[in-house]
């Protein structure tokens, strides 16, 4: 397959001023500012092959959305080479524009004021999508998100659900090969991430859709992808399957313990102490989850020590999340092999 994304030492650099303290310190920002050049994106490098559909991910200030934004063409490179679709996104934008869809959860595309149908036939003129292409398509994609009741109601009547469907049904008008997904799910209801999450995998399979999603939700991840690209102050970290991400750094079980009574996270430290053990405390003050290692010395032992010093009203044993296999390997703030 060919790549559809190619990534290339792609470095993006901004200026920080910084002010000195007091009055003088004032007038002395007036006459000479001082300056910081610090790297957002951080010589990057990947692809993304035809059909791919790519978790992207990393933690708030890591460079997702720096670094998408020079793949959509909005911001302009340092340096580096960025090609989408064949062609550089910021130096061919009016051609390039039609070969992308994006839907970003924080912000619309959509017409406030005027009714969805009215905002789709304008995208239609834009794009220049022909009548029989529209319909043909568009039908497909209404019927799948169930949006069709929506259609003559002003953007600002949806909620917050109906109009992320909308909003991706907007970014699908010209049936682009490329879609990027920056936090498609975010505030929504379990119900209407489901229907998303379907609907992607229907125009990846039906299309061949690539798509790069964005996001915090792990389950989307979990969901949708097969590979992760993974940030960390601008530099890629991970990039690899899921599952080997999975195999290779989330060995270990989560114990979750419910007590009878409250119990503190010190007391059960110092029960555990000789044991290679984590312990996180649950919403509930009586629910603590220990994350151990995959050893049955190790599990019994702690299950052992712990049922002898506290009454237990419940307990389960579960593979350690992708989240959590995340989060510990931000935590470790080291670059892994894919």
């Amino acid at each position: 397959m060919t790549n559809i994304i190619e990534v290339k030492n792609l470095r993006k650099e901004f200026k920080s001023y910084s002010s000195r303290q007091g009055l003088k310190g004032a007038f002395r920002d007036l006459l000479n500012r001082q300056s910081k050049i610090f790297p957002a994106v951080d010589d990057i490098s990947f692809t993304v092959k035809q059909g791919e559909m790519v978790g992207y991910i990393g933690e708030n200030g890591a460079g997702k959305s720096t670094s998408i934004k020079m793949l959509t063409g909005i911001l302009t490179p340092t340096s580096g080479q960025v090609l989408v679709n064949g062609l550089n996104p910021h130096k061919e934008r009016e051609r390039f524009v039609r070969s992308i869809g994006v839907v970003f959860g924080q912000r619309s595309q959509l017409w406030w004021d005027i009714a969805v149908q009215e905002s789709f036939r304008l995208l239609k003129k834009v794009y220049k999508v022909s009548d029989t292409d529209y319909n043909e398509h568009m039908d497909h994609v209404i019927k799948t998100l169930d949006i069709e009741p929506l259609l003559d109601k002003p953007v600002r009547k949806l909620s917050l659900g109906q109009r992320m469907r909308c909003e991706l049904a907007a970014a699908l008008i010209h049936n682009p090969p490329l879609l990027f997904l920056d936090e498609p799910t975010i505030g929504l209801d379990v119900l209407v991430k489901l229907k998303i999450r379907q609907f992607l995998k229907e125009m990846n399979e039906k299309y061949k859709t690539t798509i790069l999603l964005t996001t915090h939700d792990i389950s989307d991840i979990e969901a949708l992808c097969e590979r992760v690209v993974m940030l960390d102050k601008g530099k890629v970290i991970y990039d690899g399957a899921l599952e080997k991400l999975r195999t290779h750094w989330g060995e270990g079980k989560q114990i979750q313990f419910q007590f009878a009574n409250e119990v503190i996270g010190n007391q059960l430290t110092f029960l555990t102490e000789e044991i290679d053990v984590f312990w996180q405390k649950g919403d509930n003050a009586n629910v603590w989850t220990a994350i151990v290692s995959d050893k049955e010395t190790q599990m019994s032992e702690l299950i052992s020590r712990v049922v002898g010093a506290h009454q237990i009203t419940d307990l389960s044993v579960a593979e350690i999340s992708t989240e959590e296999v995340i989060r510990n390997i931000y935590e470790k703030g080291e670059a892994l092999s894919s």
